[in-house]
């Protein structure tokens, strides 16, 4: 009788694996076998970032990875959209840099400057000065200050001024913020109007340097930028600044080569389209930021978001997916400039965001996907499309969680999906983790020069890439659209307020 039960068992267990392996799509089935076997997002990030390079918007580098995009999007037997999201009076082009004290002692100097901040003229040597902190030092100095390479020394804040701004909006903080660059405008001119090499600033390492944010407001080549602007290590910046206070002559040498180019400069988001069978206006978009800055290869911000999204919608093609609903393979422009590519996007097809089922946005590391939070209506639709997710990798468990409704963003935020989330879209995104112990840190990378290829993680990468097939396809291939109920508070509920601990 014991022998008879535990045959039962063993063949209920068969025919129930049996069972419920046949129920997942075999184009589900053939993703997941060639994202183990074939898995090409590395091969992806190789060419983004050690190809091309660093990619702000209007530079050469970027161009090249939005046409080379397209060209793998067509190859793969895919629709592409090149969407003009604007245009910049000028572009830039990043070269080599280089810089050294030559007296009193030579000493190889670490630093950066931002895109779109103008270069030497060749190789320029010259002493270094503090700044005038007020008229009288200026007067005293104004002679010294021609071919002078200037340190900037920006007054200390008390604690009552710290306290004050921590205390502030967002708002408020912006305003601080703009009121601070005009000011420090203003300061440059004054200098630069006594014929300065250039300004020099202390960086916190690793350095970070983004882009001079006058571009936005220029309007012609007559208004480029005319003096350096060097972000240094702040250990040698403090070591030069002891020197000079000391009374020692310190001379400095640059060669810095930031280049420009003749506007105006189109730049555009690279649209890949995998139409729809039976609800082709219905849409489901992955992607990520293409654009990065370009003081090191934009590695991690973004190529570890957009690489994942590439190798998805190759993976689907490749496995014959043929989805109800279209899927969007969207590699925004010109997030690092204000999240420019995808709000003219969703300004110019407004008429489509109501057929939006989610944005799926990768935009936070090379981490891998370990869960999804999910709304309490769309928890049965999920959990179906989840369910292969667990026989992908042992070693990366997936599991869900409970959503509860979040307030919509009310500004365009850190990343592409906060344009979407203001107009009411989900944008339900994986939880991302770093099980196997590497030790990775976001804000080593983050906007600095630590941003290179070999800071990704290939397992992780590869893994994501899989996950984010299967589950975009999935999404793609529900009868109806995910349902938005419960995703967002109602406009007129605050969220609720976090308990402090």
């Amino acid at each position: 009788m014991k022998k008879f039960l535990v045959l039962t068992v063993v063949m209920s267990l068969l025919f129930f694996s049996q069972f419920s392996d046949a129920q997942i799509d075999p184009v589900i089935k053939k993703i997941i076998e060639i994202g183990k076997k074939d898995n090409r997002t590395m091969k992806h990030l190789d060419v983004l970032t050690n190809r091309f390079g660093g990619r702000p918007i209007g530079s050469a580098a970027y161009d090249n990875a939005a046409e080379w995009a397209g060209k793998k999007f067509k190859e793969w037997g895919m629709q592409v959209e090149y969407d003009e999201a604007g245009t910049l009076a000028v572009g830039f082009n990043r070269g080599a840099w280089f810089g050294k004290m030559t007296s009193p002692r030579s000493m190889h100097l670490h630093f950066a400057t931002p895109s779109y901040s103008s270069g030497t003229r060749g190789r320029q040597v010259g002493h270094a000065v503090l700044e005038p902190l007020d008229d009288k030092q200026f007067e005293r100095m104004k002679k010294k200050l021609k071919r002078a390479w200037v340190l900037l020394t920006p007054p200390e804040l008390d604690e009552e001024e710290l306290e004050k701004r921590k205390k502030m909006t967002p708002e408020e903080r912006r305003e601080l913020r703009d009121l601070e660059r005009k000011k420090a405008k203003a300061k440059v001119k004054k200098l630069e109007e006594k014929g300065i090499l250039g300004v020099i600033s202390s960086a916190k390492v690793p350095i970070n340097a983004t882009y001079n944010r006058d571009v936005k407001d220029w309007k012609s080549w007559e208004d480029l930028p005319t003096t350096c602007d060097i972000k240094l290590d702040e250990h040698q910046f403090a070591e030069i600044k002891q020197m000079i206070i000391e009374r020692q002559r310190v001379e400095l040498e640059f060669d810095i080569r930031n280049y420009f180019k003749m506007g105006p400069v189109k730049y555009h988001n690279v649209i890949g389209i995998i139409p729809g069978t039976e609800y082709p206006d219905e849409y489901v978009i992955m992607g990520g930021h293409l654009d990065s800055f370009d003081v090191a290869t934009g590695a991690v911000d973004n190529g570890s978001g957009v690489t994942p999204a590439i190798e998805a919608a190759r993976l689907i093609m490749a496995a014959g997916g043929k989805p109800k609903r279209t899927i969007l393979v969207c590699l925004w422009a010109g997030e690092e400039f204000g999240i420019l590519g995808a709000g003219h996007w969703v300004e110019k097809f407004k008429d489509r965001l109501p057929r939006i089922s989610n944005m799926f946005n990768r935009d936070g590391g090379p981490t891998v996907i370990t869960g999804i939070s999910v709304s309490e209506a769309m928890w049965d639709d999920m959990e179906k499309i989840c369910q292969p997710l667990n026989d992908i990798n042992p070693d990366f468990p997936f599991k869900m969680e409970k959503r509860k409704p979040r307030e919509r963003s009310k500004r365009p935020g850190g990343t592409d999906s906060s344009v979407f989330s203001m107009n009411g879209i989900p944008t339900m995104g994986f939880r991302t983790a770093d099980p196997k112990g590497y030790d990775f840190s976001y804000r080593e990378i983050w906007h600095t020069e630590n941003d290179y290829y070999q800071k990704s993680i290939p397992e992780y990468q590869e893994h994501t890439s899989i996950v984010t097939a299967v589950v975009v396809y999935g999404v793609a291939n529900l009868d109806h659209l995910l349902s938005r109920e419960g995703y967002f508070l109602p406009d007129s509920e605050p969220a609720p307020k976090k308990k402090n601990n």
